[in-house]
């Protein structure tokens, strides 16, 4: 985008700069293609970020740090210490605040001249419009499908543009959706989501610590250059980095003109039951359905157990995991070799299944009945509730 492209050219025309401010963004300044000007279009934007975890962090920090005037910050979460591996803007001392409340804190230490917005609630269908439309842009560091098309619908309806960021394991991905200045919007390169449980989480997948930095960063570079109007956007561009490999690819993306949102006979026009879209309560019912005899809690498992009730305790994590934590008495089978190795398994015994959380050990219980087995139970909550409710010394992870 050229500089005559900047989002807010009257308020950041209104917008004076301290001699404090001055000092503090000297070398942003001394930038032709920044200079004072620039800088204070910065001060004069308005910044949405949905998410203060592993990709709200750093974009969070560093738009602060930049000078954008204000930034709305939208999570509902509370800090847990498996986020600090990566979500950088909380430290020990936060575990169990509000995110917000920790990143409001930590944005204020790193830069007391940015105003600091709280959206303490989940980004709904209900809230979402209310909450976007005072803002210039909005930067998605979520990981749900369902908030995802959310945000995009929104940013279309609204005419706002949406910085997208996601990461899983060691790849992550970054582009701008922007139907009104010329690119595609999410619905246009994801039409529908994935069926649920299809996509693992960074909880039960894993990601590495550092990966959310690289991407975020790519975020935070965008939303300056627009805020400023300078260089070339992502819109129309997706870039995608592999950590393994250290390589960056670039995709051309370009709007569907069928899209239901964006497209030239757009058929949704307002927020819709976004859950509902991507499967959710229809999955859940089915599994509630499926399981509701076969579901049982740890405090039940552990009755079996101490009164040395006959029984297979199953375990189909990963081998990785099962060094981490287990269950004494446990017998590990990852849910991908279950198939390939049931002769280990007798359809006679009762077999209690567990995994991490719960839904790999669900997943293994249909597998198991489809093969014949029919004294199966699936442990709600899995190692992590063992540890919660019955045996703290089992590490949570």
């Amino acid at each position: 985008m050229g500089s005559n492209n900047t989002l807010n050219p009257e308020r950041s025309s209104l917008t004076d700069l301290s001699n404090d401010e001055i000092a503090r963004y000297s070398r942003h300044l001394i930038m032709p293609e920044v200079t004072i000007e620039g800088q204070k279009k910065l001060k004069a934007a308005r910044v949405l970020c949905i998410g203060t975890g592993g990709l709200g962090s750093p974009i969070a920090l560093y738009l602060a740090a930049a000078g954008v005037g204000c930034l709305g910050l939208v999570d509902f979460d509370v800090v847990d210490y498996s986020n600090l591996q990566r979500q950088i803007l909380h430290g020990t001392k936060d575990v169990g605040r509000k995110k917000i409340n920790s990143a409001r804190d930590r944005i204020k230490d790193v830069n007391p001249n940015v105003a600091v917005v709280l959206h303490d609630c989940l980004f709904h269908s209900s809230n979402a419009l209310d909450i976007v439309k005072d803002y210039d842009l909005v930067i998605d560091g979520t990981d749900n499908f369902p908030t995802r098309y959310l945000s995009n619908d929104v940013c279309v309806f609204l005419q706002k543009p949406n910085i997208y960021g996601s990461i899983f394991r060691f790849e992550g991905q970054s582009t701008i959706f922007a139907p009104h200045l010329g690119g595609p919007c999410y619905r246009c390169l994801f039409p529908e989501p994935p069926p649920p449980g299809m996509v693992p989480s960074c909880a039960e997948g894993g990601v590495l610590g550092v990966l959310p930095g690289v991407i975020g960063v790519l975020q935070a570079i965008e939303c300056i250059k627009l805020l400023i109007g300078i260089g070339d956007s992502l819109v129309g561009r997706l870039i995608h980095f592999d950590a393994l490999k250290m390589k960056f690819r670039e995709f051309k993306v370009r709007k569907d003109p069928s899209c239901p949102v964006c497209g030239t006979h757009p058929s949704i026009t307002e927020p819709i039951d976004y859950d509902h879209f991507c499967g959710i309560p229809q999955a859940q019912a089915a599994e509630e359905s499926d399981l509701r005899i076969h579901q049982v809690s740890v405090g039940e498992l552990k009755a079996k157990l101490d009164a040395g009730v006959p029984l297979t305790l199953l375990d189909v994590r990963e081998p990785y995991e099962y060094e981490i934590a287990r269950i004494p008495g446990s017998y590990l089978i990852p849910l991908g070799e279950l198939a390939s190795r049931l002769n280990e398994l007798d359809t006679a015994d009762e077999i209690y299944i567990h995994c991490k959380m719960g839904g790999r050990s669900a997943q293994a219980l249909r597998q198991l009945r489809d093969y014949g087995f029919t004294k199966l139970h699936n442990v709600e909550g899995g190692i992590l509730a063992w540890s919660e409710k019955i045996d703290p010394s089992v590490p949570r992870y």
